[in-house]
């Protein structure tokens, strides 16, 4: 069972790694063609948000897998879910 949970993250953020590309890749069009500065702020907000995501996966797939901690341990749960709140 982990080890499907575990492609299935992986997968997850793969998906969200290749958006996030394109979001750039889209940001830097904008620059190019000159878009409104308020424009591109905002699609530079949506990636950095995009990237805290990421970065809260990544953290709960440490604490799991690469720290060994319980998932059942709610107290694990709670500090995972406060980091990942703070990530946002």
């Amino acid at each position: 069972m982990m080890e499907a949970k575990n492609e299935a993250l992986k997968k997850d953020i793969c998906v969200r790694l290749r958006r996030i590309e394109g979001q750039v890749k889209g940001i830097q069009n904008m620059v190019n063609n000159e878009v409104c500065c308020r424009d591109v702020l905002v699609q530079v907000a949506a990636v950095r948000a995009a990237m805290n995501k990421v970065g809260g996966l990544m953290l709960e797939n440490y604490a799991y897998n690469c720290m060994d901690f319980d998932e059942e341990d709610e107290r694990i749960q709670q500090l995972i879910s406060a980091l990942v709140m703070f990530l946002k």
